[in-house]
């Protein structure tokens, strides 16, 4: 595990001496927001008191708050409720799916969705691990998928379904997941196969996201903060996995959580503290 390390003071270029303060906030769910406690066999979701009130205070100093995850729209918007974004004057931006959902709330209204012919893909990696389970996200329910998932690594509905009918029409995410391999062996299958045709990310453990093509959550933070009239420059992201690699890079400063694996580390400007020492937290109160 990495130490937090001290970087200087970020600026935009400007010839202003006033310190360089993020515009917008984006902000990583699990692993950066969310501290997972309780027994193992019943972990629940909690973002800390010194994470809140952070958050707040940018919040309150005018700072725009967008929640970018894999996570499915109706698996992030409880999430937004932890932070009670639901009592802002106009509804906040959320990027979910890893990009290819882009959603305003409350309520939920989709804004922008990006799909894609998975089957090619998903057939390939079948081809390697024909036991792997496969989810295709049915937006505002759940998920369709071929064999039951472990407990609680999917929200919503699930609902069983013939693989090809599945992947039958464009969807905008797909994930992949085998219990018996790890996430080493699923980074070596992505490299392996190429997957061209598709953007993947490879989570903690043997779990592989699909995605469109040059869909990631950088791209859905672009789109969003030119709706809100902000440049990248302006943007601090803050985040632990491999599909934050392109959001930490495309931020004006991205910042890795201190648990995050090596190459989310090296993509970053700045690491902070791990998730159970107020990372996200430690990193905001630089500014707020």
């Amino acid at each position: 595990m990495a130490e937090p390390v001290e970087t200087p003071d970020v600026s935009t270029g400007s010839t202003s001496e006033a310190p360089w303060t993020p515009r917008l906030i984006a902000l990583d769910i699990d692993g950066t927001l969310l501290a997972w406690v309780g027994a193992d066999d019943a972990p629940y979701e909690v973002i800390r008191p010194r994470v809140y009130d952070a958050i707040e205070r940018a919040r309150a100093a005018g700072a725009h708050i967008v929640l970018s995850s894999g996570r499915s729209p109706h698996g992030m918007t409880r999430i937004a409720d932890l932070l009670d974004l639901d009592g802002l004057d106009e509804p906040v931006w959320v990027v979910a799916s890893n990009g290819a959902v882009i959603f305003r709330y409350p309520p939920l209204d989709v804004i922008h969705e990006e799909t894609f012919d998975a089957r090619d893909a998903v057939r390939a990696v079948l081809a390697e691990h024909p036991e792997a389970l496969v989810a295709v996200e049915e937006r505002g329910v759940g998920y369709r998928l071929n064999r039951p998932f472990p407990d609680r690594e999917l929200s919503g509905d699930m609902i069983v379904t013939d693989l090809e009918e599945m992947i039958a029409d464009p969807v905008s995410r797909v994930i992949i997941r085998d219990p018996d391999a790890t996430a080493e062996d699923f980074v070596r299958l992505a490299e392996k196969l190429g997957l061209h045709g598709t953007n993947y990310v490879v989570g903690w453990t043997a779990w592989l996201d699909l995605s469109p093509v040059g869909v990631t959550k950088a791209s859905g933070l672009e789109y969003v903060a030119r709706e809100l009239g902000v440049v990248p420059a302006d943007v601090l992201a803050i985040g632990d996995g491999r599909n934050d690699i392109e959001m930490l890079r495309w931020a004006g400063r991205g910042v890795a959580m201190g648990q995050a694996v090596p190459e989310v580390q090296a993509a970053a400007d700045a690491v902070t503290a791990t998730v159970h020492d107020d990372g996200a937290a430690v990193e905001l109160e630089r500014y707020f």
